[in-house]
C-alpha cells in the first residue's frame, strides 16, 4: 500500500492547461487540502493525478513499452493531451509526490 503526501508550500511548477469537470464534493476537498497544505489547488490536483498514474501498474507497463517521442522532448513542454505526462515536465525534488510503500 502506498501513502500519498503533500509537501507544504511547494506549488510553483510549470503548467499545461487541461479542462475537466469534477464533482463538487471533490472540488471542496481539494480546496480544503490546498488551504491545509498552503498550496494552490492546481498543485494539489497535479500531485493527486501524478500519484494515481504512478499506482496504475498496467498503464506504467504500457508507457514504458512505448518508443520515446523525440518531438515531445525537443519542445521542452508537455502536451495537455499526453496521458501520464506530468503537466510540469520533468519533476524536480519539490514537484514529486512523496510516496512511501508500507
Amino acid at each position: 500500500m502506498s501513502k500519498f503526501k503533500i509537501d507544504h508550500g511547494a506549488s510553483h511548477i510549470r503548467q499545461a492547461k487541461l479542462q475537466a469537470s469534477i464533482d463538487q464534493f471533490i472540488a471542496d476537498d481539494i480546496e480544503l487540502m490546498a488551504e491545509w497544505s498552503d498550496n494552490e489547488p492546481k498543485y494539489i490536483i497535479n500531485q493527486l493525478l501524478r500519484f494515481a498514474l504512478a499506482q496504475e501498474e498496467d498503464f506504467q507497463q504500457y508507457k514504458a513499452g512505448r518508443p520515446a517521442n523525440p518531438l515531445r522532448m525537443s519542445q521542452g513542454t508537455r502536451s495537455a493531451t499526453s496521458p501520464g505526462s506530468p503537466a510540469s515536465g520533468p519533476a524536480s525534488k519539490s514537484d514529486s509526490p512523496s510516496i512511501t510503500h508500507a
